[in-house]
């Protein structure tokens, strides 16, 4: 496991761009070009952690202090994504992830059940989770393993059914969302979206960026949205005027700053899409093999930093109104952006869509971390990964996923074969959708 470990140690800025130079070298783009769309690609990702560690810095803090300036009396505490992912791979399930997941990828890819290569490594930590949580639930390591590699392959399978929205959104061709929370949210808001199809109010409706640009000029401009938006989270924080402006600074640096990292990387996937695509139309007649990459790429859209940020508030606001919850947003409440990315790429950036559906999204997430909670509060407990009193969970684990097959799952190999004959029909359906007749 210690090369495994050293792997995940590079950190995306590195090992994606070592796994895209051997795909570039792999499709014949030739070293040098496969060299530059590695490092291009790297350099972007470097960019996107640097706007991260904006919301780290300075966002977070924020979120704090309104949490303790308007003392939320709830008992389980967020302890945020990346803690949760430690927790996920110290588990047994967890040291067997990677290379169980790798495997079954390729095996997925060849026999054509999945279009998808998950090159996210780091993200399997949703399926370790959701595989830990069985494991100590049936006492079984084998049937924990069996329901994370039923996550990866939904995962997947989400990645191709939403791959071709992702590409326009984006702008490029034969990439795929396989990340293990955005994944999960593409039923969800594809069944909205046709809802809303049905809804005139909602159907008509056109609040986009470009849209807000043409009714109201410059304040529709995300760097105004963002300035005002950050003055609201200055004043819901009680900051004074140097702690105010310096957040708001932030808020717009993130506005400005993902767009330009997300087009970097862009930069660096382009060269390799055409390569893939001119490999397989040689080679296997056509056939569509996606990159799964990080859902990290699609928050350049405004959209999404917009309703990311407004989110912010509206969930506290839920957390403390919504019967049954017991969870305290705070590790991850700054970064809700990535709880609604998937939404910004399904409603085609419609800002109104995505609120709705971003704030029908949280109240799910509460819920289910809720649920989750003694679970995570006791494999963080035997991993040493926390020192907090009480129970912990995340809102990374209110994945409808991980509830789902933990559900199942939980009634050992009858679950397991559930989830198994649930999972087959559904990647038929896929492939089919994904793969349209040509016109006669």
């Amino acid at each position: 496991m210690s090369m495994i470990d050293y792997f995940l140690s590079l950190g995306s800025a590195v090992f994606v761009p070592i796994v895209l130079i051997i795909i570039g070298l792999i499709l014949g783009q030739g070293i040098l070009r496969s060299i530059r769309s590695g490092i291009m690609v790297g350099i972007g990702f470097i960019g996107l952690g640097l706007a991260i560690s904006l919301i780290s810095d300075r966002l977070e803090p924020a979120v704090n202090q309104i949490v303790e300036r308007f003392s939320f009396n709830l008992t389980v505490i967020d302890i945020g994504s990346g803690a949760a992912a430690g927790v996920a791979f110290s588990t047994l399930v967890g040291a067997l992830i990677i290379p169980a997941v790798f495997l079954l990828n390729i095996l997925l890819l060849i026999v054509g059940f999945t279009k998808t290569m998950n090159i996210d490594i780091f993200n399997y930590s949703h399926y370790a989770f959701t595989g830990a949580v069985v494991h100590l639930m049936t006492g079984s390591i084998v049937l924990g393993i069996g329901a994370s590699l039923i996550q990866a392959t939904w995962s997947l399978l989400s990645a191709d059914y939403s791959a071709k929205k992702v590409q326009e959104s984006l702008g490029v061709e034969g990439i795929s969302i396989p990340q293990g929370y955005a994944a999960s949210t593409v039923p969800l808001f594809m069944i909205l979206d046709k809802i809303y199809n049905r809804i005139p109010f909602l159907r008509n409706s056109k609040l986009d960026i470009s849209y807000l640009q043409g009714k109201i000029g410059m304040f529709g401009d995300p760097v105004i949205i963002g300035a005002v938006l950050g003055i609201i989270l200055a004043l819901l924080a009680g900051y004074n005027f140097v702690e105010g402006t310096n957040l708001l600074m932030s808020v717009v640096a993130i506005m400005v700053l993902f767009p330009r990292m997300v087009k970097i990387i862009v930069e660096g996937l382009l060269p390799i899409s055409e390569a893939a695509k001119s490999f397989f139309n040689k080679r296997f007649k056509g056939k569509e093999v996606f990159i799964g990459l990080d859902s990290a790429i699609t928050l350049g859209l405004p959209t999404t930093q917009i309703v990311g940020t407004m989110l912010i508030p509206i969930t506290l606001v839920l957390a403390v109104i919504l019967p049954g919850n017991q969870v305290l947003p705070l590790g991850d409440l700054a970064f809700v952006a990535f709880f609604t990315c998937m939404a910004t790429i399904i409603h085609n950036g419609n800002i109104l869509k995505t609120v709705i559906s971003g704030i029908i999204n949280m109240i799910g997430v509460l819920y289910i971390a809720s649920w989750f909670a003694p679970y995570f509060s006791k494999l963080a407990a035997n991993s040493g990964a926390t020192t907090i009193k009480g129970q912990t969970t995340a809102l990374w684990n209110g994945n409808v996923f991980d509830y789902i097959i933990a559900q199942i799952g939980g009634f050992g190999i009858i679950g397991l074969i559930v989830l198994i004959v649930i999972t087959i029909p559904v990647g038929l359906y896929v492939k089919k959708v994904t793969n349209p007749k040509p016109a006669k």
